[in-house]
């Protein structure tokens, strides 16, 4: 591999910093924007990926991470922690622009972006893998350039101290985990407290054991290997609704993204709308209390149970795919999409250009720019009315978007 020196001039979507080499394009993790830096390629052609070995010249944005793990173990977890908060606010303000440029066909400008409360300990969920070491256990993550190694985490300051906390329980009663020699496990932080998701093994049992070593836990569940069906160990919470398993792991901001979107719905004056992809209704119901008549489409059964019994009539709740359902949803006045990153399957799109002469409009919610752009290439009847950026992870390339489309003028 050849050592070349490289000027960093953006953030790539991934949170790579991109810059040129005697022309040639050069993706290297953990640069800045105005970095000069050496970097080891390979695989050139149209562009290259390189390794940073060392910073000649460094940015003004650049930082010292303040995370241990982030330099020393090379941590996937973040991306950006390396750039002042300032700067990850303008790189992701670039990534949506340039995606939405790139794939979707659609010249915007970088959109405006809603800062996050907190920049670190806002994560109210971490996942972790296990592996056995000995006698003993430990959990942690990936580096980003090594998929298959897992270092020991001695703590995240992006993730609540509570989740911290919950997770060091949890490892003291490594000697009651389920026979095997990885697994992976979730801390999530409800309103009943925390909460376990284990995953792996095939045998459980210590799990009394487990539980008596653990009594901070409010919920155990447990995925054996083999794709068998989730076990609920013990359930101590008052407060059962499903509504955890869809909430943002950033509890503050995602009040914030919530309060946007139900302002920018209720502006289109609806009398019918269809939250698609709609959770445990979190959005429909604050739509339905105003009197708009709302479909909320949700796979998830227990989630779209919660929200059946949350709805004010004549508002539903229908148990399906959303392009399966959409369809005979319609018509409606406004569509709300919530998709997770994959996006919208194409038979979504359809539906909705063959619903646009009817449509007040569309508000997408998404979470990944990439698969936003893609569906938005495929709206072609549709204008973009505004774009807004929410900063749901901080010190990580991610990025929440909320565009508004209007069809555009039907021609006679």
């Amino acid at each position: 591999m050849e050592a070349v020196s490289v000027s960093i001039d953006s953030i790539a979507a991934g949170g790579d910093g991109v810059g040129r080499s005697n022309g040639l394009v050069v993706f290297v993790p953990r640069t800045a924007p105005g970095d000069v830096v050496t970097a080891q390629i390979s695989g050139k052609g149209h562009f290259a990926r390189g390794a940073l070995r060392t910073v000649i010249t460094p940015s003004p944005d650049r930082i010292e991470p303040p995370c241990p793990h982030y330099t020393r173990d090379r941590c996937g977890g973040c991306q950006l922690q390396h750039l002042t908060y300032e700067a990850q606010l303008e790189a992701k303000r670039g990534i949506i622009r340039d995606s939405l440029q790139r794939i979707g066909k659609r010249p915007v400008d970088p959109p405006p972006i809603e800062r996050s409360p907190k920049d670190w300990r806002y994560r109210t969920k971490l996942t972790l893998t296990m592996r056995k070491r000995g006698a003993r256990w430990i959990a942690g993550l990936h580096p980003y350039d090594d998929p298959v190694h897992v270092f020991a985490l001695s703590d995240c300051p992006i993730t609540d101290r509570r989740v911290v906390a919950a997770w060091r329980e949890v490892m003291d009663a490594d000697a009651y985990f389920p026979d095997a020699k990885e697994l992976r496990g979730s801390v999530r932080i409800t309103s009943g407290g925390p909460t376990l998701v284990m995953m792996g093994g095939q045998n459980w049992g210590a799990r009394d054991q487990f539980l008596a070593a653990v009594p901070s836990l409010s919920a155990v569940w447990w995925e054996p290997a083999d794709d068998q069906p989730r076990r609920r160990i013990v359930d101590r919470r008052q407060d059962r609704s499903p509504s955890a398993s869809f909430a943002q792991i950033n509890s503050e901001m995602a009040e914030i993204l919530h309060g946007y979107v139900v302002d920018r719905a209720r502006a289109y004056e609806p009398r019918d709308a269809i939250d698609a992809y709609a959770g445990a209704g979190h959005t429909a119901v604050a739509l339905s209390d105003f009197g708009v008549r709302v479909t909320a489409i949700e796979l998830d059964a227990d989630a779209s149970a919660w929200s059946a019994d949350r709805l004010r009539e004549p508002s539903r709740a229908i148990r399906a795919h959303v392009e399966d359902a959409l369809p005979g949803a319609l018509p409606a006045d406004l569509v709300l999409l919530n998709p997770p990153r994959a996006g919208v399957d194409a038979r979504v799109t359809q539906t909705l250009e063959k619903e646009a002469g009817h449509l007040r409009a569309v508000i997408y919610v998404s979470c990944n720019p990439a698969t936003l752009a893609r569906d938005l290439s495929r709206l072609p009847s549709y204008a973009i009315q505004s774009i807004r950026a929410f900063d749901m992870f901080p010190q990580t390339a991610h990025v929440e978007t909320v565009c508004e489309l209007m069809p555009l003028p039907q021609s006679s």
